[in-house]
């Protein structure tokens, strides 16, 4: 790619290819459940319990609309989630997890972390970026976090309109 180590092209470079990577991974592990890389990023923004607009699971599995409104009718139907009118603005429609939605996404988050436990990100070195106390693996997501707020800022006043103070 380049000559010069840490250039903008290897930085793309090996993020699409670790994700492309650990899709496959994970897609092996959610494939005896016949769950999507896509259905698992619903399950898991839904698991908080909140429920969210369906135009923010949208965006934040990276689906268009359409595809995710095939989605989450496909996870209706296994029961993994229901929908409701919102409450305050009734023209949009939150989603949520079932009873059995939340089991199905604890047992299979725990199949999930024992998968990405294998690859020893959480024996990495802690990088000098990161905060005393944690973990490597939550290092280096909240680096990517903040990576991704500086490059979607709507995405980042989002989440901190949602989560309170970052950090």
């Amino acid at each position: 790619m380049s000559d010069v180590p840490g250039a903008p092209a290897d930085l793309l470079r090996s993020l699409t290819r670790a994700e492309r990577l650990l899709s496959r991974r994970l897609g092996a592990v959610l494939a005896d459940d016949a769950l999507s890389i896509e259905a698992w990023r619903v399950l898991c923004l839904l698991a908080d319990g909140q429920g969210h607009p369906m135009s923010e699971v949208s965006a934040e599995a990276s689906l268009p609309p359409g595809t995710l409104t095939k989605l989450v009718d496909q996870l209706v139907d296994r029961n993994l989630v229901f929908r409701r009118i919102d409450p305050v603005d009734r023209r949009r429609i939150r989603a949520y997890l079932t009873a059995r939605g939340r089991r199905e996404h604890a047992r299979l988050d725990e199949r999930v972390r024992a998968s990405i436990a294998e690859l020893g990100i959480t024996e990495m070195g802690v990088a000098e970026t990161s905060e005393p106390g944690m973990p490597p693996a939550a290092n280096l997501v909240r680096q990517l976090d903040d990576l991704i707020g500086r490059l979607d800022p709507a995405r980042q006043r989002v989440h901190a309109d949602a989560a309170g103070p970052h950090r």
